[in-house]
């Protein structure tokens, strides 16, 4: 049999290699000569955060100055026999909602009031005086020897609008004198206020008028609010309000149209009763022996209810002749008994510490413009080190020099002699004391003199009446 032919075998088909796809040809952006190229954004590493509306940071070039008030004020207080108190920042509202009044700007625009975990309702304090009011009565201060004086320092918060001195977190100093009816309680804290604002070098105006009792006040905003209502075409919307809500707020308005209507007002002094007309004529004769100078304003009623009898303010007068208030206060005989104490008579003020840097920085800053002026130099002395023995020594050194009540200013931190001079020179020292590696070695220091260059050798026993003798010429 013939043999069957085996089936030709299949060709295995050629697999083309597949071509690379042909790389693009990189096209070189022409940037106009005239153009400057557009720079890479930078990536921030997170969240970019800012100061509140209306809070403000110290920063240290301003601590200088914000410690120079803070010691004036605690310098005037002790020399007048007041003690410090601190009260909490946060309050019940309540507290304050019946002690400054409801109508009050404070009370309905202005105070930052929450509702509190446990669900009262809080707030911080906008103020301090009914805060020391309710501490008079928590603590039983009505059995402490009267009158009770106190003074304070501290931080306010007012939802108030943002202007030049005026923040929504500000800080006050006040002093209060609690459990004494006497004109001369009045005039005395009229004088501890003038006198630290002249010691802080700021020239003032006391304003000062009486509000009179209760009684008085309630004749006479019957009188007001009739005179008012026959003016009201001719006040300002915000006046308008108020006529009802709390007429005496109009009398100090700051509105041109209001105080021309404010000039032909009756004037509260020609309602007070004869008790409270005796009270004010004996404070102004204090204040006359006391020279300190005052204008009596008739318009004068300050913003909060719980005042009564004597109230002032106290202006600062720029270059321009225009003034800006820096504080005031006054007496307030019932707010102690209208928080649930016995009744008691007392007084007080607060000074806006803002407002007073802000003249102060003002000041600061006409003077440097003067052809003669000289920085005052610093009470003090510069140390300086140069290798890693000396720097250990050093803080031994500065330690026994601060332990004789000596300022000390240094830079540890700092390795270059250079760096450190040229901070010395910056600060305005009169010396500066320089320890280096041989100076260790032979338990010496050199004092250099910052003006004239020349340096001594001094035994390191004896740089502490060293420096005493310098820093006393």
């Amino acid at each position: 049999m013939p043999r069957k032919k085996a089936p030709a075998k299949k060709q295995p088909k050629k697999v083309l290699a597949k071509k690379a796809p042909a790389k693009k040809k990189a096209v070189k952006k022409v940037v106009p000569k005239n153009v400057a190229p557009k720079k890479e954004k930078k990536k921030t590493k997170g969240p970019n955060y800012a100061t509140l509306r209306g809070m403000k940071d110290i920063l240290p070039k301003e601590g200088v100055s914000w410690q120079h008030m803070y010691h004036t004020a605690e310098d005037i207080a002790n020399a007048y026999g007041f003690s410090y108190i601190e009260t909490p920042i946060l309050e019940q509202a309540m507290l304050f909602t019946r002690s400054i009044g409801k109508g009050t700007d404070v009370v309905d625009k202005e105070m930052y009031v929450f509702e509190d975990k446990d669900g009262s309702r809080v707030c911080l304090r906008p103020e301090v005086t009914a805060s020391v009011a309710r501490s008079y009565i928590n603590h039983g201060m009505q059995t402490f020897p009267q009158p009770v004086k106190v003074w304070y320092w501290g931080q306010m918060f007012r939802h108030d609008r943002p202007q030049a001195g005026r923040y929504r977190q500000f800080h006050q100093f006040g002093c209060e004198t609690l459990g004494v009816q006497s004109p001369v309680v009045d005039a005395e804290l009229i004088a501890v206020a003038y006198n630290t604002l002249r010691d802080l070098g700021i020239e003032t105006t006391v304003r000062i008028n009486s509000i009179g009792t209760v009684e008085d006040r309630e004749n006479y905003i019957v009188e007001l609010v009739g005179y008012l209502r026959s003016k009201r075409s001719y006040l300002s919307d915000e006046s308008k309000k108020r006529i009802n809500k709390n007429p005496l707020r109009v009398l100090d308005s700051k509105h041109e149209q209001d105080q021309a209507v404010m000039e032909e007002a009756p004037q509260i002094l020609d309602w007070l009763s004869d008790k409270s007309r005796g009270f004010f004529m004996n404070v102004l004769e204090y204040l006359d022996e006391a020279g300190i100078p005052y204008v009596l304003t008739p318009t004068l009623v300050r913003g909060l209810d719980y005042y009564t009898d004597t109230v002032f303010e106290l202006y600062a007068e720029d270059d321009e002749g225009s003034q800006s208030a820096l504080g005031g206060g006054g007496r307030y005989n019932g707010l102690i008994e209208q928080l649930g104490g016995e009744e008691t008579p007392a007084a007080g003020f607060s000074l806006g510490i803002e407002r007073i840097a802000m003249v102060l920085k003002k000041q600061r800053e006409e003077l440097e413009k003067q052809e003669n002026y000289k920085p005052e130099k610093p009470g003090g002395i510069f140390f300086a080190q140069l290798g890693e023995q000396a720097c250990k020594r050093s803080l031994y050194l500065i330690e026994e020099l601060r332990r004789k009540d000596l300022r000390v200013y240094h830079n540890l931190a700092k390795s270059s002699l250079k760096a450190q001079l040229e901070t010395a020179n910056k600060l305005g020292v009169s010396h500066t004391l320089i320890l280096g590696q041989k100076e260790v070695q032979d338990e010496t220091i050199l004092v250099r003199n910052m003006e004239s260059g020349i340096q001594e050798v001094v035994d390191q026993k004896k740089i502490a009446n060293t420096v005493q003798k310098l820093l006393s010429k």
